[in-house]
This record gives C-alpha cells, sequence and structure tokens, in this order.
C-alpha cells in the first residue's frame, strides 16, 4: 500500500487514492464530517438571522465566518472562494469584500518551517543564495506563500514556497467530492451529473500540476514566449539554479491587483485600458496560442505603473488543439452573425453535442438564449445570465459539458468577474469581436482565410453586409489599419490558394445579372477615409513589386465582366 500514499503521488490517480482510502475509511469520514459540521452551522446561524430579523446587523461577521471556514478547510475550498471572489454579480458585497481576502491574505505556515524547506530544496543555507530575503511572508496563498528578496548576485526575485503536506490534503478533499458526485450526481438537474467525476478529476489534475513548481515554471517560460512580441504582457523571468519542485524563483513584479482601482488610477493607468489588455490577452491565449492561463484571478494579475499587465502565477494552464482554437472563433463569428444552425453544429464538434444529436430542434431554443444577449454591458450579458438560460434547454436537450472546458468556463468567469469589478458598464464584446474580426481580416494563416471565406459566402453567394460587418466592428479599435488588411487581401487573391476566391468574388460582382455597385460603394465609403491617396500610390508600388506578371493575369478570367468594362481578352489581342 505504501507505493499508493497520497504524499508521494506525482500525478493525479484517482483510482490509487479511492484504493487509499478504502481501506482508511475513518480519515475520509472525518474529513466529511468536519465539512458537514462546518457548513451545517453556517447556514444555520444565516436562517436564524432571517428569522429574527438580524441580516443587517450580522452581515459582515457571517462574511467574516465564510471566509474563516473555506480558510480552515484548506487548498481545495480556499479555490472555490477564490473563484467566487471575482463575481460581484454572483456576490453580496460585504461576502465579496472577505472573500477577496482569500488571494493573498491567507495565514501564513511557520516562516523556520519554509525557510528550511527552502534551504533542503536548494541544498544550500539561505545566506549562500540571498543577499536578503523577508523575514515573514509578504503573501500566503492556497497552495503556498510568498517571500521577496533579493539574490546574492543583485537581482530582486519573489520566492515562493509550497505549503507543508499539501499533497495529503488535497487527495482527501478530491476523493470526498469524486465520491459524492458518483453517489448524489444523479440527483443532480442540467444533465451534469454524469459528467461531474470528470470535472473533478480534471480539476484534480490541474491541482497536481499546480503544486509542481517545475512544471510551472516551464509553463512561465511558454507563456513568456507565446507573447514575446505583444508589448503591453508581462511576464516575470524564472531563476532556474534556484527552483524546485516546491521552491519557485522569479523575477519580482512591481504593480497592483486590477480590483485595486484608486491605485491603477494614481499611478496614471487607465482601468479601461487594462481591462481590455486583459480580455485580448485572454482571447490571443484561447483562439491563437491555445495555452491558457485558467486561474486568472486578481491575485495572479496585476497593473503595472507603466501601463503593462503582469502576470504572475502559471501553476493552472491548460492546452488547446488546434480543431478546438479553429472552432472557437467559428462559433464565435456564428454568435455575432445569428447563424444559430452553424453554431449547433460547432457544440457538436466542441463535444457538448454527440454527433448523433438532432440538432433540429435545439436550434430555435440557441436563438431564445442567443439572440438579445449580443451587444449588452458585462452587468447584464454575463455568464450567470447565459447559465441560466441554458439550463432550460440543458434540461431538455441532450447537452454536457466536457471535462476539457471546465478550465476555459472558469476562466472566462473569472475574467469576466475582473472585468465587472473595474467598470460594471464595460461592454465585453466591444473588445471580443474586434479581436476576431480583425484575426480573420488580416488572415494570418490558411485556416483564418479559409473561415473568412466560409463567413463571406453562404449557400454560394457572397455576403456583403457580413464583410461589411466585420470592417465595421475592426475598426472600433483604434489600432486597426485597412490598408494593410486590403494588401495580405489582394496577396491573396493573386496566390495559386486564391483561385476559388477569384471565381467566387466574379460571380459575387456579377450574380442575378446586375453588377453590384452599390454594394461596391457602400463598401469604399466605409473605407475611403483610411485609404489616403498617397498611402494607396505607396503600397500599391511594393505591391506590383511584389506580384509577377504572370500572376496579375490570373486575375483577369474571361467572362463577361471583361467585356462589360472593355477589356479585351488575350486571345481578342491577338486577332
Amino acid at each position: 500500500m505504501g507505493q499508493y500514499q497520497p504524499a508521494q503521488l506525482n500525478r493525479y490517480s484517482p483510482d490509487a487514492i479511492a484504493r487509499y482510502y478504502r481501506y482508511r475509511p475513518w480519515r475520509a469520514w472525518g474529513r466529511a464530517l468536519k465539512i458537514i459540521w462546518y457548513f451545517a452551522g453556517f447556514i444555520l446561524a444565516l436562517l436564524m438571522d432571517r428569522w429574527f430579523n438580524r441580516e443587517e446587523a450580522n452581515k459582515y461577521k457571517r462574511a467574516a465566518r465564510l471566509r474563516e471556514i473555506l480558510t480552515d478547510l484548506g487548498p481545495t475550498f480556499i479555490k472555490v472562494g477564490q473563484a467566487l471572489s471575482t463575481r460581484p454579480d454572483l456576490v453580496r458585497k460585504d461576502f465579496l469584500e472577505e472573500l477577496i481576502k482569500l488571494q493573498d491574505q491567507l495565514p501564513a505556515f511557520d516562516n523556520a518551517i519554509a525557510y528550511h524547506i527552502i534551504e533542503t530544496q536548494l541544498e544550500r543555507s539561505i545566506d549562500e543564495v540571498f543577499r536578503e530575503l523577508s523575514p515573514t511572508p509578504v503573501a500566503a496563498a492556497s497552495l503556498g506563500q510568498v517571500y521577496r528578496g533579493r539574490l546574492v548576485t543583485g537581482e530582486e526575485v519573489a520566492v515562493k514556497v509550497q505549503r507543508p503536506h499539501l499533497r495529503s490534503v488535497l487527495t482527501l478533499d478530491l476523493y470526498l467530492l469524486r465520491w459524492a458526485a458518483q453517489t448524489f450526481g444523479w440527483l443532480l438537474p442540467l444533465n451534469l451529473g454524469h459528467d461531474l467525476t470528470l470535472i473533478i478529476d480534471e480539476f484534480g489534475s490541474k491541482l497536481f500540476e499546480e503544486i509542481d513548481y517545475l512544471n510551472e515554471a516551464r509553463n512561465a517560460e511558454k507563456f513568456a514566449s507565446n507573447f514575446r512580441d505583444d508589448p503591453h504582457v508581462k511576464v516575470p523571468m524564472i531563476y532556474w539554479q534556484y527552483t524546485t519542485n516546491r521552491v519557485l524563483t522569479l523575477e519580482w513584479i512591481n504593480g497592483f491587483k486590477l480590483n485595486d482601482t484608486e491605485q491603477i488610477r494614481a499611478a496614471g493607468v487607465d482601468p479601461e485600458a487594462v481591462i481590455e489588455i486583459g480580455v485580448t490577452s485572454g482571447l490571443k491565449q484561447l483562439l491563437e496560442h491555445g495555452f491558457f492561463h485558467a486561474d486568472p484571478h486578481p491575485g495572479n494579475l496585476f497593473a503595472m505603473p507603466d501601463g503593462r499587465m503582469a502576470y504572475i502565477d502559471f501553476g493552472m494552464m491548460d492546452q488547446l488543439d488546434e480543431m478546438t482554437k479553429e472552432t472557437l472563433v467559428d462559433s464565435i463569428v456564428h454568435l455575432v452573425n445569428k447563424d444559430y444552425a452553424e453554431l449547433a453544429e460547432d457544440y457538436v464538434r466542441l463535444g457538448f453535442l454527440t454527433p448523433d444529436t438532432d440538432i433540429r430542434p435545439i436550434i430555435p431554443a440557441l436563438e431564445a438564449v442567443w439572440s438579445d444577449a449580443i451587444g449588452k454591458n458585462v452587468g447584464e450579458f454575463n455568464f450567470k445570465t447565459i447559465t441560466d438560460k441554458y439550463s432550460e434547454i440543458m434540461f431538455d436537450y441532450p447537452f454536457r459539458v466536457p471535462a476539457k472546458f471546465a478550465l476555459i468556463i472558469r476562466s472566462l468567469i473569472t475574467q469576466e468577474g475582473i472585468a465587472l469589478s473595474l467598470n460594471e458598464n464595460f461592454r465585453i464584446v466591444e473588445v471580443a469581436y474586434p479581436y476576431v474580426a480583425q484575426r480573420l481580416l488580416t488572415g494570418e494563416s490558411p485556416e483564418l482565410r479559409r473561415r473568412l471565406i466560409n463567413i463571406l459566402f453562404k449557400d454560394n453567394k457572397f455576403q456583403w453586409e457580413r464583410l461589411e460587418n466585420l470592417i465595421n466592428i475592426a475598426r472600433t479599435d483604434g489600432d486597426f489599419d485597412v490598408l494593410p488588411t486590403a494588401k495580405l487581401g489582394l496577396q491573396y487573391l493573386f496566390s495559386d490558394e486564391g483561385k476559388y476566391l477569384r471565381r467566387q468574388l466574379i460571380f459575387a460582382l456579377t450574380e442575378d445579372d446586375r453588377l453590384h455597385t452599390e454594394e461596391v460603394e457602400r463598401l469604399w465609403n466605409l473605407v475611403k477615409n483610411d485609404l489616403k491617396p498617397d498611402r494607396i500610390f505607396g503600397a500599391a508600388v511594393n505591391f506590383l513589386a511584389e506580384v509577377s506578371r504572370e500572376s496579375v493575369a490570373a486575375i483577369i478570367p474571361k467572362t463577361k465582366l471583361l467585356a462589360i468594362f472593355g477589356i479585351p481578352t488575350a486571345t481578342n489581342s491577338k486577332q
């Protein structure tokens, strides 16, 4: 049995954990009774406050008690409290103020134990590594605590030290959660019961990855590489020679927590600009890189005095495959274009519906959920609102939440909560969709170009309004420039890959036996202010220098359109 002891597990294994506690039921039941006792007492106190009309008088006392309960129950419950602390739309202000303290104001463990762990892990004394190290931690989190120090070589660093006996605590809670899901999951609505164990296993796997600081260091470097060309995102450097699986040494970040609006403004930083960085970088993680931060609460995100946003915790990350990234892009576009039939197909591809599901009756239900949601501010258009509406169709139709998406949903909910805490009127769609529109219009990959073509053509007909809509939305971002996008489009048209689009554009301009000059004029009026003559001339010279005569000739097909404009074909020229 020794090989299955929780403290010795390097990876999450529900079978190994179950075998261990199956022969030690007294440990599991003791923990379960403690959890039930804590929450039963808390709920009874709330009910008594209501019965005796003492809710207002005792609200701060009860909020503090909830924080104490979650803290006493340890890391698993602290993680739940951290997630709730980012949801001002779900949690009362008095409770919220207390739950926020769970992000980095948790009780520290003994300093002597922490110093001993550092020395044991690094196999050196404190004085050999650090010129100075804070005598007490500057922050204590659910899984460890952080010291501020300076290396003997002079660099200012943060030193993260893991809590002792962490694996044993986590495995017991995960075992109880999994047992509860298997025993009582069938009682839950929304068809969630059959997926609960998968979600808990995903959560357990990520927790075990999170408590391996070597894994976190690798994640940080991968994340930094993904954002190396983004001037708005900061990732701290890792000092590998002073990092082990229980001690992490990284660059110290000076900044303000994202929910500290007053200090952010006092530093001359616009909170709304920080929101945009957060939302856009979150979209890049999901839709571009596929490698995303699954725990972006305000304790892990900082606004820096120079306007950048810093990520400081990379323990809980996940990776999406190419198909999932591309389908997520599709689903956002289909959602905004109100293509609910296509959106239902996206749900099938993403695993929310099985391939054999008849989606026809689901399409009107999706339309009912989403039709009035687009364009609302984040206070109205949030995951709670959507979840409440989805509860009905998930009960009536065979929706399920794939385990992979549990972390994505958590990440999006948390980022949404941060946006709410900074500005309750912030329109999340106004940041998210321009980013997607720009990615599609710039088409930096063959996949995105194919997706743009699929969006612009429906039933073999060119959708002029969709192109106008994409350009309009992309231009809401002041950084978007039409000219480079137009140049990329022309380069694509002149390429071998663009043969199909060339043909389709000619048909689009002449379909229904008429020239679509009105649509072209509308597009020109949309972009003409961005296309000054001097810029067009410079771009044209560069463009013509890049393409060959054969490429230019390839775009002029032998159709009646040539005759309309009086352009002779090669055959006519010879005559």
